[in-house]
């Protein structure tokens, strides 16, 4: 019987240059595929391999190089297409944590830096088999593979020895390996994209004569925006479309095609990847509908396109999209629907709606913004927002990012980058609250409140509507950050000065005074308010309404001098108009306006929200990234034999059911201990256990649902009388049957807080916070956090929370330890990270005192982890 491997040690990964590949086990029905790659291989890369020369591969060695067991011996390989580009394998030798490694990368494709992503799958592979080292003999001449395992960033050793290097590599994980492998990841997905983005040449397919076809369209588009290559319509059956030579097929054009435009009928699509594939194109935009958005066929249809993409090399943009645009003047790439684009700008932007796009990109040009680059992802089969910021993170033409999106497909991924890039480069979102049908998006198991606070953890601004969106960015764009909340008014209207204040302290802003300049005022008196206002605040917002249109150039010319000499940010209502007006513009050409372009809104109240977000994304911006904290008291080994031994099941049924396990044992493993608590079942139970414990004592219900409800706990009990005539009360309140507990009384006084860790399969570990007070948990007020947390994380998700001031002594509450619950957080955020397979946690109720917290109950819920943890091991495509 043929030896098994997991799923998931199969993927589909971006090589270096832009490419992409498939890896894979190694199969016995392979021995072509081996002997074929084996026949392209240069003299050189055999002797390397073999130390000798080897001109052919017996019918032996192929049999044993492709007969693994996935176990003691492993082989993958990597594909293009239909043929093996390279493969790497390691042999379980003594001791039995060690095994050889050796690897053999065509020589065609040598520095794509295809051996580098099979290590990091090969080591992860091994691990997972209980391999802790690597050994390879390694000619001196054969600098590649040397330099290969000096750079993965394990702890690697070298000895000389009978004219070879043996190389021994460590295989735990440390910090250099996973700088290494995410730097890689960045440098590999940013390329894909700029080839999509950057192509010297671009087909058409599909492009017909009919008016108004989508084809025609898009060709039509690239022409008008005089895209910098050549344009190559495609059809079978005509000669030229809109006056240009067109091919019968891709293979017949002359010269090479960077990117293709799919706008065929979704049956025909198949068949014309294959083809670009064969042809040597680099990417693919598919315009045409007809997949996952139409049910289960064309979802089948739409996943068959991105396996066979893929296979072949070719990242997708779409299906069922508006297209790709890049302004560049070197490329003046549109590759749309959209016959109008807005100027060239510093905006990225990314739309998964492709319904939406055009509309998108029509508000942006009527405020007269400009972008660098814009996709339109459609239903995201392949190309995510998440390639797009690893592209605009280091694109010098991209200062603020936008992203409307309907689904996320690997959200910790998503706040991986974002919490990266938010630190140089804004990112705005619009998250719509559903997911259209077609998205190959996950079902997240967290409410829409956690998503946002996931974001505010990443430094992302989230918005509520495409105008906010659009009324952010501007700001964004054009005015440096504010360096706190102190807002200056200046206007020549006293009602709207008024609006604008009440909107400040409404949005948590500091307004000062505002400065009334009457209805008359011109552009000396408006430059002179400012720039009396401009040194005591942080930014300005200025209203210019004239009852009688007159003088505005003068007006705006003077704020605008004024603003960019300031340093400061500052926005304005002026006469209402929305967007960039040119009058405000730093250049006057009819171009996007340049950096230092004062936005406007029509009503200060607009100016004052997007304003408010910015206020908090610099604050954020100005806090330290942070790093986990080593934290003293943890014995994470000890906590793992606990949940080992608790899914250890009577059968392989057993093992696949969640179940409870002791929530007090696994949280002492993390130096958070749990006050006892003795059920009882009778008064005099319930006196001897207070003898026990020690008085004064609380009785309450035992079972964590009742102990919610308001009335079921009796606290500050003494005596015997009062703790019996309690557990009477009580008894009689819950029923028959109910289960009391008692408990010391822990010190007062304190507020009482609950803490929850929750896996869900596409963030990983999150913990939640918030009050235990009736009022809170009703309001549903609560905030997240991914883990593990930060201290700056800790801090923040304490503060998040709308009952947070009671923690600091406001509204008749003393100010309690907030440092000795921040640890506590940090603390059960380690044990999410290091334990996916503790499905829920509640702490319930965790009392914060004057001098540190009391955790009175905690619940722990198990569940087998199912597959590779999201955004952890080797690199793959989601």
């Amino acid at each position: 019987m043929q030896a098994q491997y997991p799923a998931h040690w199969e993927a589909d990964v971006v090589l270096s240059d832009g490419g992409t590949a498939h890896l894979r086990p190694i199969r016995p029905d392979d021995a072509d595929l081996l002997r074929s790659f084996y026949s392209r291989l240069s003299q050189e890369s055999i002797y390397f391999r073999y130390f000798g020369p080897r001109p052919r591969l017996s019918d032996r060695d192929v049999v044993y190089f492709t007969n693994v067991d996935y176990n003691d011996r492993v082989a993958l390989i990597a594909t293009i297409g239909t043929e093996m580009v390279a493969v790497v394998r390691y042999d379980r030798v003594k001791p039995e944590d060690h095994a050889e490694v050796a690897f053999l990368v065509e020589d065609a494709h040598q520095g794509r830096g295809v051996a580098a992503v099979l290590m990091e799958h090969l080591r992860a592979a091994a691990r997972e088999r209980g391999i802790k080292t690597f050994i390879a003999d390694v000619l001196p001449g054969n600098h590649r593979m040397m330099g290969l395992f000096r750079q993965a960033g394990y702890t690697a050793q070298s000895q000389f020895e009978d004219g070879v290097v043996r190389m021994t590599l460590d295989l735990a994980t440390t910090d250099t390996a996973l700088e290494v492998r995410l730097a890689r990841e960045h440098r590999s997905e940013a390329r894909s994209i700029e080839r999509l983005l950057k192509p010297q040449s671009v087909a058409v397919i599909g492009a017909s004569r009919e008016p108004g076809g989508i084809g025609q369209t898009v060709l039509r588009n690239l022409l008008g925006a005089d895209f910098s290559g050549p344009v190559y319509p495609v059809h079978r059956h005509v000669r030229a479309v809109a006056g240009v030579r067109a091919y019968r097929n891709v293979s017949a054009i002359d010269g090479d095609v960077d990117l293709a435009v799919l706008a065929v009928p979704a049956e025909s699509v198949l068949e014309v990847v294959e083809e670009c594939a064969r042809k040597g194109v680099k990417g693919l935009i598919v315009v045409s509908s007809g997949f996952g958005e139409t049910g289960p066929e064309g979802r089948e249809r739409q996943d068959e396109l991105v396996t066979i993409s893929r296979a072949y090399g070719l990242r997708v943009v779409g299906p069922n999209c508006l297209g790709i645009a890049n302004t560049d003047p070197s490329v003046r790439l549109n590759a749309t629907l959209a016959a109008t684009l807005p100027g060239r700008g510093r905006v990225g932007f990314f739309s998964q709606s492709g319904a939406l796009g055009t509309a998108l990109l029509q508000r942006v040009a009527q405020r007269g913004m400009g972008i660098s680059t814009f996709v339109s992802a459609g239903n995201r089969a392949d190309v995510s927002g998440n390639d797009l910021l690893q592209y605009w993170e280091e694109d010098p033409a991209t200062d603020v990012i936008l992203l409307y999106l309907e689904s996320l497909g690997n959200p910790r991924k998503f706040t991986r980058l974002a919490r990266r890039i938010s630190r140089s480069k804004p990112i705005v979102v619009v998250k719509s609250r559903g997911v259209p049908d077609g998205h190959a998006a996950p079902v997240l198991g967290l409410p829409d409140s956690a998503l946002s606070s996931l974001f505010e953890q990443a430094g992302v601004i989230r918005v509520d509507d495409l105008t906010q969106l659009f009324d952010v960015a501007q700001l964004l764009a054009y005015q440096p950050l504010p360096a706190g909340p102190r807002v200056g008014v200046v206007s020549n209207s006293d009602a709207l000065a008024l609006l604008a204040v009440e909107a400040c302290l409404g949005a948590g802003l500091e307004p000062s005074p505002p400065a009334n300049l009457g209805a008359r005022a011109g552009a000396a008196e408006f430059a002179s308010a400012l720039t009396g206002v401009l040194p005591d605040v942080d930014a300005a917002v200025v209203v210019y309404m004239p009852p009688i249109p007159g003088n505005s150039d003068e007006v705006a010319a003077e704020l605008v001098r004024v603003a960019r000499d300031s340093g400061k940010p500052v926005l304005a209502t002026f006469q209402g108009e929305m967007g960039m007006p040119p009058e405000l513009r730093v250049t006057s050409e009819p171009a996007a306006p340049e950096r230092g372009s004062i936005p406007s809104y029509p009503a200060p109240e607009e100016a004052v929200r997007a304003l408010a977000h910015v206020v908090r994304h610099a604050r954020w911006r100005g806090e330290p990234a942070g790093t986990v904290p080593s934290v003293e008291g943890i014995d994470a080994g000890k906590a793992r034999e606990l949940v080992a031994g608790a899914l250890a099941g009577d059968g392989p049924q057993d093992r696949k059911q969640d179940r409870e396990i002791d929530a007090t044992g696994l949280l002492a493993c993390y130096g958070i201990d749990v006050w006892p608590a003795e059920v009882v079942s009778s008064a005099d139970e319930a006196v001897a256990a207070a003898g026990r414990i020690g008085w004064p004592v609380v009785v309450k219900s035992a079972d964590p649902e009742s102990s919610r409800r308001t009335g079921t706990v009796r606290i500050g009990l003494s005596e015997p009388a009062g703790l019996r005539q309690a557990y009477a009360d009580l008894a009689d309140l819950l029923g028959p049957g109910a289960s009391l507990a008692v408990q010391h009384m822990a010190p007062q006084p304190a507020v009482p807080t609950v803490v929850g860790v929750r896996q869900d399969r596409h963030f990983g570990g999150v913990v939640s916070f918030g009050l235990g007070e009736i009022a809170a948990r009703l309001l549903g007020d609560h905030a997240y956090r991914l883990a593990p947390l930060t201290l700056e994380d800790a801090n923040g998700l304490v503060r998040s929370v709308r009952a947070a001031p009671l923690l600091f002594g406001e509204y008749g509450y003393p100010p309690v330890a907030v440092e000795a619950l921040e640890d506590l957080l940090v603390r059960v955020g380690l044990l999410a990270d290091a334990l996916p397979e503790v499905a829920r946690m509640d702490l319930d109720q965790v009392l914060v005192g004057t001098s540190g917290v009391v955790v009175l109950g905690a619940r722990a819920v198990l569940r087998p982890a199912s597959g590779p943890r999201p955004d952890v091991g080797p690199r793959r495509l989601g």
